[in-house]
């Protein structure tokens, strides 16, 4: 399929960070969500991405200018996708909205549109059971930041047609990123690896055996880590590690994959990582110096 008109759910971090990447190869994009003020924030954010590849010389003046008119921005889903040929959800990690949008999709988007899912851990299989086009439903995992990252996921669901598949990972490679197709169990590759790996770390603070500078710089420059996974956790959201730990946890009934208590009381207390401006470290006002929140300071 060639494919040139493309629907992106979901205005926040990656939803504005996929909508980017399209626009920027060429793609007409309409990025759709229903707050209208999360629309405009994506497109300012868009556009300061855009203002640090120029400076980087990723990028120039000429593609930021033909990106932004490449991209339309939508507060009704029908509207936005009624010409669709990809729909890409980037909507929260929460299993009954995507199956909630994913039988909007099915009844709102072409018959012959791929509907993906940018999900990190909840089944393409059963988000494609709610759709009458089960072989037309795949995953496609990008990673934070989209501009910057290269790896997307693929993830076949059980029924995910192999033509479908081929198409997603040709596009992935117009992207200039670099397609891993994997199967459709819980966590899938990424987060099946990183999620227990996070889990431990974070165990390791629980149980007093070293505390959260020693466990990131020992992950860093003992394993060549460009990042340690307590600071990982907090970009990636204390929130959403708990979540797809629960994923793993219940797809595969076995605790080794339970979140920590620690971790549990910590998103509970709203406590969330980079998000909420403290979790394992404290943000404060854009600085880049990594600082250890005073729960966890010796």
């Amino acid at each position: 399929m060639d494919l040139k008109n493309i629907a992106v759910i979901g205005a926040g971090t990656m939803g504005n960070g996929i909508a980017h990447v399209f626009a920027q190869n060429g793609f007409q994009v309409n990025l759709i969500d229903v707050n209208a003020a999360q629309l405009d924030k994506a497109l300012q954010t868009i556009q300061k991405n855009f203002d640090r590849q120029i400076a980087k010389g990723t990028a120039t003046e000429e593609q930021k200018n033909n990106a932004l008119a490449n991209l339309t921005t939508v507060t009704d889903m029908a509207q936005g996708v009624k010409e669709a040929q990809l729909v890409v959800e980037a909507a929260t990690e929460n299993i009954d909205l995507k199956l909630h949008i994913f039988k909007q999709l099915d009844s709102l988007a072409p018959s012959h549109a791929l509907l993906a899912t940018n999900t990190s851990s909840i089944s393409i299989t059963r988000i494609a059971a709610v759709t009458k086009r089960a072989s037309q439903v795949i995953g496609m995992h990008f990673m934070n930041p989209v501009p910057v990252m290269k790896l997307v996921e693929i993830i076949n669901g059980y029924a995910t047609s192999k033509t479908v598949t081929d198409t997603i990972v040709a596009l992935s490679k117009q992207l200039g990123k670099v397609p891993c197709v994997v199967n459709d169990y819980p966590g899938f590759i990424a987060n099946r690896i990183l999620m227990p790996m996070i889990n431990e770390s974070i165990y390791s603070l629980y149980e007093g055996i070293a505390g959260v500078n020693e466990i990131d710089t020992i992950m860093k420059l003992g394993m060549a880590h460009p990042m340690g996974p307590l600071q990982l956790a907090d970009f990636i959201g204390l929130d959403t590690c708990h979540a797809i730990l629960n994923v793993l946890y219940e797809g595969f009934g076995n605790p080794k994959y339970a979140p920590c208590p620690l971790l549990t009381n910590m998103v509970t207390a709203g406590y969330l990582g980079v998000k909420s401006g403290e979790g394992f470290y404290k943000y404060e006002g854009g600085s880049k110096e990594l600082v250890v929140s005073e729960r966890f300071s010796r």
